[in-house]
């Protein structure tokens, strides 16, 4: 720290031209650079003499405060090494996914973005090596590389900008910022998400195949499409989870998206499949779904559900917009149109019907027939 805050005492120069000057360490050059201040607008020389006395006072107090005019920064913590600040904020979130504070998607999902902005950082033309100098042209710079050099979605790149404005929120607490640099760099617009629903008769030509070649994946189709369980959530759900009796599952608080404990009925569909394959067999604390779609002591990753997925959807011949969370979709639509928006929502846990909404498109949802035989005054 002591090399970043070198400088040399300020000095008045009267001559042919009057100015104070002094030398300092810039810390992104790593080099000690000169620092000017003219007086030649200053017209009487009297004028001139007692301001470059008191402009040398004033220097040499926010010098050895730690003032430093390379870095216009407040503390020096700013001048932190980018380099040890990341290595921490991996080192928080690791803390926070083995304690339960964080699941292990967003940990992965934080842990991808910051590799991704720390090899740019090392790369960026322009020497980034302290915290002071992320500022908002910098994270735009990094947002325009995502979006335009990488070629990735608008969505990829307003999720980049929520995790910037994370990081930097979380580099205010610790008082390495501030301001948050990011507050005010706007999203754009992004394309509705690239998923529909799955057809009846595709839910059938899925349901008939599976049957036949592998019915523990089959279970885990239904759960998505009757219990609208969420694929990392499924990977967590144990056998003892199951309240056969009272026909409920129980989504665990310290795995599920929301974070609180709840419950969604247990469709009779799925008890006679569960059956079926004698699942009630194994031990309670055995995970649902394993590796191979089968319980197990061991846990697994949601990837398996949607590498599966992508399998059949190839033999199937179906477009990319068909996916394994697509049976969410259709769950939802198929119970909203039978049963109410409303019942489709609880079994969601959605906390508002305006989410619930997004699930059904226009030509999916049912029409009331009384707005068919309605007489109005027109």
């Amino acid at each position: 720290m002591t090399d970043i805050l070198a400088f040399t005492p300020p000095k008045l120069h009267q001559g042919k031209k009057w100015f104070v000057d002094f030398l300092c360490y810039d810390p992104v050059t790593e080099t000690m650079r000169r620092k000017k201040y003219h007086l030649d607008g200053i017209k009487k020389i009297s004028d001139r003499k007692r301001h470059g006395a008191e402009l040398v006072s004033k220097l040499l107090y926010r010098l050895h405060q730690g003032w430093n005019p390379w870095a216009e920064v407040s503390s020096t913590r700013q001048f932190a090494s980018l380099s040890n600040i990341f290595d921490l904020f991996v080192r928080c979130i690791q803390r926070q996914r083995d304690t339960g504070a964080m699941r292990q998607k967003t940990y992965h999902s934080y842990h991808s973005m910051l590799a991704r902005f720390r090899e740019w950082c090392e790369s960026c033309p322009i020497r980034l090596v302290y915290v002071y100098q992320l500022n908002k042209t910098v994270l735009v710079d990094f947002l325009e590389y995502i979006y335009y050099d990488r070629e990735s979605s608008a969505r990829t790149r307003n999720n980049y900008k929520t995790w910037l404005y994370m990081f930097c929120g979380w580099l205010i607490d610790r008082g390495y910022m501030t301001e948050n640099p990011a507050a005010s760099i706007k999203t754009i617009k992004e394309e509705p998400k690239k998923r529909d629903a799955l057809s009846a008769e595709q839910l059938q030509q899925l349901r008939s195949y599976l049957l036949e070649n592998d019915r523990h994946y089959l279970l885990a189709c239904m759960m998505e499409y009757y219990a609208f369980i969420r694929p990392e959530e499924l990977t967590c759900l144990t056998i003892g989870d199951i309240r056969v009796k009272e026909q409920k599952i129980v989504v665990h608080g310290e795995w599920s998206k929301n974070r609180k404990d709840e419950a969604v009925g247990l469709n009779t569909e799925l008890i006679k499949m569960m059956v079926d394959l004698e699942i009630f067999k194994f031990p309670s604390h055995y995970y649902l779904f394993g590796r191979h779609f089968t319980p197990a002591a061991e846990k697994t990753t949601g990837r398996i559900f949607r590498e599966k997925f992508a399998i059949l959807r190839k033999k199937f011949k179906w477009p990319d917009s068909i996916q394994f969370y697509s049976l969410k979709d259709s769950g939802i639509r198929d119970l909203a149109n039978a049963e109410g928006i409303v019942i489709a929502r609880d079994q969601a846990r959605h906390a508002d019907i305006s989410t619930t909404n997004h699930y059904l498109k226009g030509d999916a949802m049912a029409i009331h027939t009384e707005t068919t035989t309605f007489h109005g005054k027109l």
